[in-house]
């Protein structure tokens, strides 16, 4: 019944908008830009190395006393506790607890195997765990990353971006014939990322192996849309000889754009679904992806279709549109 009541013949001038967003957009890749060497990346342990010890809520626990309980454990570390829900249809409260890496532990080559082992045994110490078939509470999750095999998996994850994009690009220039698709739809996707990094690191969220695995997902996902409307301007090129290419893009844009919605807004209410039920584990993930669907969308839109009228975009060797026409609104 929603379905049809969307508007399926929209006629929304697109492209009369499009130096505006592409001022909007030029002032928050700066910004982006900006606050990474000011505010920095909230590292998780997967990049910056240290301990990670997750665990079931024990009897008459609190933040305050598991805190309390591990202070001098891990001494010259800041250790962070913080309770979450579990997932599952019996979720029951979990605590995690992190600890990043020492001055002392830096200086050492391998990582700190053993740290997580002082955490557990200690608690267990401070919360004894009773009978071992039904424990009071579990060992959930254990992890040590040493400095050295934190910087391998942060260029990892980085070195995966940019070959993603580099191959992206070399598709779409196949794929479409013209270069000028192929860069459009790379500026778009580095739109994307660039923003997605500025948001985790003004809203300082854990940035880990979890973050760039979503954004290798936000980069599927823009590029499955541009394809979608560039597949369409492609089409309508061949279909309207006489239109300009302005016209073309807006009309293969309204014709997408139920399509655009209808997408982007189901896969919203799943994510915001696994942002609110999926627990602490997974609230860092499923945000990167919301906010990546968000601004995919616009992208797509406003980046990369709108950059096909300033490339020299062109139809049987000759120029779509004469300078005026791709200019004017």
């Amino acid at each position: 019944m929603l379905m049809k009541r969307l508007p399926i013949e929209t006629k929304i001038d697109f492209m009369s908008v499009r130096m505006i967003c592409f001022a909007l957009s030029a002032i928050a890749i700066l910004a982006s830009i900006a606050l990474i060497p000011m505010k920095g990346l909230n590292l998780g342990i997967d990049f910056a190395g240290g301990t990670l010890v997750e665990i079931s809520e024990p009897t008459n626990a609190s933040i305050e006393s598991i805190r309390d309980s591990l202070s001098g454990v891990l001494p010259g570390t800041e250790l962070q506790v913080t309770s979450a829900r579990g997932t599952g249809t019996e979720a029951k409260p979990i605590y995690v607890i992190k600890a990043g890496t020492s001055a002392s532990q830096a200086l050492e080559t391998g990582s700190q195997t053993g740290e997580a082992d002082r955490v557990v045994e200690k608690l267990r110490e401070v919360f004894p765990q009773g009978d071992a078939e039904k424990p009071d509470w579990e060992i959930l999750r254990k992890e040590n990353v040493g400095p050295k095999v934190s910087g391998e998996l942060l260029t990892a994850g980085l070195t995966a971006l940019v070959v993603a994009l580099v191959f992206m690009l070399a598709y779409i220039w196949f794929r479409f014939d013209h270069w000028q698709f192929s860069v459009g739809a790379v500026v778009a996707l580095a739109h994307d990322v660039m923003l997605t990094i500025g948001v985790f690191s003004f809203l300082q969220i854990d940035f880990n192996l979890t973050t760039i695995a979503a954004l290798l997902t936000i980069i599927g996902y823009s590029m499955n849309d541009t394809v979608v409307v560039y597949d369409r301007v492609r089409e309508e090129l061949r279909r309207y000889k006489k239109l300009s290419i302005k016209d073309v893009i807006n009309l293969s844009l309204n014709r997408t754009l139920s399509r655009t919605t209808l997408t982007s807004g189901t896969t919203l209410l799943a994510l915001v679904s696994i942002y609110i039920l999926g627990g602490e584990v997974l609230r860092g993930f499923s945000f990167a992806l919301i906010w990546g669907v968000i601004v995919g969308t616009y992208s797509s839109i406003f980046v990369a279709s709108a950059l096909l009228l300033h490339t020299g975009l062109k139809r049987d060797g000759k120029t779509l549109a004469t300078a005026e026409e791709n200019f004017s609104s």
